[in-house]
């Protein structure tokens, strides 16, 4: 139940954060605009951008906030699905064996043939740190950049 608790929570947290991620730059020049007669709320309504459209358009070519949170949700949301998979490992072991992980998601030992290793779990554990540091890493981009379009960017796509 504790587990089913945080990923209720994390639900939570991703409708929360699609108003403000989900918003459309189109339109937004790098530095003012465009001269094209294009009906912006219309196309988000069309698109679905529940978020409506970005209302200044230095802060839409600019802003990487729709990155950060997303990295952010993500992150929070790996932590705890590794703590629920450290758990099942744990009560997977010999010292307790209250489940047992289908062989479709565990190998056998090469030193213990008896023994499975629970890799899955295992790697949703390695994944959820790795995904820490690019949070960290894309954090660490944003901070630097002056406003409008910069080519530091790019470096944030490369950990998303």
């Amino acid at each position: 139940m504790s587990h089913a608790a945080a990923w209720q929570r994390d639900d939570m947290r991703l409708r929360d954060l699609l108003p403000r991620v989900a918003t459309l730059p189109l339109g937004s020049g790098a530095l003012a605009g465009n001269p094209f007669l294009v009906d912006r709320q219309f196309i988000a309504r069309e698109l679905g951008m529940v978020g409506g459209v970005c209302p200044n358009s230095m802060d839409a070519v600019s802003d990487r906030d729709f990155v950060a949170e997303s990295l952010f949700f993500s992150a929070l949301h790996l932590v705890h699905l590794s703590r629920w998979a450290e758990d099942l490992i744990i009560y997977s072991s010999g010292l307790f064996g209250f489940v047992q992980c289908s062989d479709a998601y565990a190998t056998g030992s090469s030193l213990m043939p008896q023994k499975k290793n629970p890799d899955a779990l295992e790697l949703i554990r390695g994944k959820a740190g790795k995904l820490q540091g690019n949070l960290a890493g894309v954090m660490a981009v944003l901070k630097g950049t002056p406003t409008t379009y910069n080519k530091d960017f790019q470096e944030a796509w490369e950990l998303m």
